[in-house]
């Protein structure tokens, strides 16, 4: 049986490296000396709760937090509650909100520098992060992002993020988009691209799909998600 397209692996070539299980994130800490930056990697959502296993159990979850761990850095992979409830996102940015001070807290992190890198429904989570960036936050990434409701989703005027990124400063924003994306999501990517302010970085990937970095094993997909990490490690170092 072909295995669903979020068991897919990873597209870079990674190996997973061990990690703590904490209530609400994973942490994959780095070999050499602490304290180090750190990628909190938020997944989308909202999931229906028969889904299983959740996204901090998914390969590509656990690559990307692997991947910055190889990297020197500490990789989080945090579990939202991601379930439609009657105020998913909501609820999401409480959890997320609580779990970054966990993981700020821990003596292996430079509470100083963090990222926050988001993906697919969870791009709405990142309105919070824009209206009002935190002296910590060094990066925001955005990888095939829904970055506003799509048609006959209820409005909620907390999670607007083309709006919000008016407010951001000079934040650097790390944005990768997809050729093949959903007209109606791509639509509210380049909302979002029209109103950033020049802190935006944008690494297109032509071929690739809503989560090519699962489904598209190819140089463009591998290509691409090594660029983000360039991008988002040079922000958390300088």
């Amino acid at each position: 049986m072909t295995e669903p397209d979020y068991l897919q692996p990873f597209v870079l070539p990674t190996r997973k490296r061990p990690h703590e299980r904490h209530d609400t994130f994973d942490l994959y800490a780095p070999d050499g000396e602490a304290p180090q930056p750190a990628i909190v990697f938020i997944h989308g959502g909202p999931i229906p709760e028969e889904m299983k296993p959740l996204p901090r159990d998914w390969p590509i979850f656990q690559g990307y937090a692997s991947t910055a761990a190889e990297r020197g850095l500490v990789g989080v992979t945090v579990e939202h509650g991601p379930h439609l409830t009657p105020d998913p996102f909501g609820t999401a940015e409480r959890v997320i909100a609580e779990a970054i001070e966990e993981v700020r807290a821990d003596p292996r992190v430079d509470a100083d520098r963090v990222a926050l890198w988001f993906f697919s429904g969870g791009g709405l989570l990142t309105s919070a992060w824009l209206r009002t960036p935190p002296p910590w936050l060094r990066c925001l990434a955005a990888t095939y992002p829904l970055l506003g409701f799509l048609p006959g989703w209820p409005e909620d005027p907390r999670f607007r993020p083309a709006v919000a990124v008016k407010t951001a400063g000079d934040l650097p924003i790390v944005l990768t988009r997809v050729g093949l994306e959903a007209p109606e999501v791509a639509a509210t990517v380049e909302a979002f691209v029209a109103t950033a302010p020049t802190g935006l970085t944008v690494i297109d990937v032509p071929d690739g799909h809503h989560s090519f970095d699962c489904l598209d094993h190819t140089d463009q997909s591998r290509d691409a998600v090594r660029r983000a990490f360039d991008l988002v490690s040079d922000r958390l170092r300088s």
